[in-house]
């Protein structure tokens, strides 16, 4: 136990969580447009079970050292391309990413009042839960391998991640209740989904885009918006009304039919 008085240790945990939590926002994001879909009373639970599926997987990873390398290994090529496991996740997660939030965004902004009954879909709870969860193996390849090139000690690698997901516990309930109050935060964090759904099939492609560009670009975007909210009138009602499930007309405010 002496590296538990080791300087260094206790700066590679701290360096390492706050690592952890920031390689964490693109998983609050997605978790957040998926939450926003069920009913309220349903939501927290949501983030909760998402969340901690999310730690469970990057401590699964982290144990399955062995088999994580074995994924680098190539399957097969493509037009002179190695695809190799790793790769064919990453590339998986990006396409589905870029698919799920190209809907969302037609969704909200066409509206589904004209829609088909038939076509009308209501994310179910366990739908939310298995999609979260599925997002969670993609979103965790980054954080482990961060966690493992930056120590070797396994306990410091445990409680990094661990402390990393009850910090985005605490605060994922505030960011999804800020996102779904603020119709532009919704659209801008869609478009950090399909911005993060590119960054993820080109690291399939082994194209590799510097995380802290994205983050970058992320983090501008969101303060130009956050100054669009402050100089706007309080009550300025917003300028962009966002689709959630179309509600049925009740027979007694539908317009009376027009006459010859």
């Amino acid at each position: 136990m002496e590296w538990l008085t080791d300087p260094e240790i206790w700066l590679a945990l701290v360096t390492l969580t706050a690592l952890e939590i920031v390689l964490g926002i693109d998983n609050i994001i997605f978790l957040s447009i998926t939450v926003s879909k069920l009913p309220p009373h349903q939501q927290p639970s949501a983030r909760f079970f998402g969340l901690a599926g999310a730690m469970l997987t990057r401590l699964a990873l982290l144990f399955s050292l062995v088999w994580m390398a074995k994924l680098t290994t190539p399957l097969f090529a493509v037009l002179g391309e190695e695809i190799s496991g790793r790769d064919l996740i990453l590339l998986l997660g990006g396409l589905f990413l870029l698919f799920k939030s190209t809907m969302e965004i037609h969704e909200k902004l066409e509206g589904a009042e004209h829609a088909p009954e038939a076509t009308r879909k209501v994310t179910s709870y366990a739908s939310a839960i298995v999609q979260i969860a599925l997002l969670d193996i993609v979103f965790s390849l980054d954080s482990v391998i961060t966690a493992v090139g930056m120590t070797d000690k396994l306990p410091v690698m445990v409680t990094a991640i661990v402390i990393a997901i009850i910090v985005m516990m605490l605060f994922a309930g505030t960011i999804s209740r800020f996102v779904d109050d603020h119709p532009t935060i919704k659209i801008l964090a869609l478009a950090f989904l399909i911005l993060i759904g590119v960054a993820l099939i080109g690291e399939g492609l082994d194209m590799h885009i510097p995380k802290g560009y994205i983050y970058f670009a992320m983090a501008f975007s969101v303060a130009v918006e956050a100054i669009n909210l402050r100089m706007r009138a309080p009550q300025a009602p917003p300028s962009v009304q966002l689709h959630d499930r179309a509600p049925e007309t009740p027979p007694e405010q539908r317009d009376p039919p027009q006459g010859n």
